[in-house]
């Protein structure tokens, strides 16, 4: 059954208002954009990729993605250690509504 926020009485019940909580904030959708091109990436190449984004922005950043799910962090036990970023399952059902979201803003 499709969720409506037509009658929520406040924002904070809104699912459309939780979608954008788990992906608003800053660098999160370029994080996930990134993520999902350019597939398994080491924290390093993600801020080469992201101009402008400082270390505690990005790690805050990765750290909440990855408590809601959206994003994996795999470490490798290497020497030196080796940690690796990817998209979720989850969040690769999202991609499709970015896409579209996208396309959208396009034509308005």
């Amino acid at each position: 059954m499709p969720v409506t926020h037509e009658h929520c009485p406040c924002m904070e019940e809104c699912p459309l208002n939780r979608a954008l909580c788990l992906i608003g904030g800053k660098w999160k959708m370029q994080i996930i954009c990134s993520l999902h091109n350019n597939g398994p990436t080491r924290y390093n190449q993600i801020k080469r990729s992201l101009d402008g984004v400082s270390n505690t922005v990005l790690a805050a950043a990765l750290r909440e993605l990855e408590v809601d799910g959206l994003v994996e962090r795999r470490e490798y036990l290497e020497v030196p250690v080796r940690v690796e970023y990817q998209v979720t399952p989850r969040c690769r059902q999202l991609i499709p509504i970015l896409d579209a979201l996208g396309n959208w803003s396009m034509n308005a």
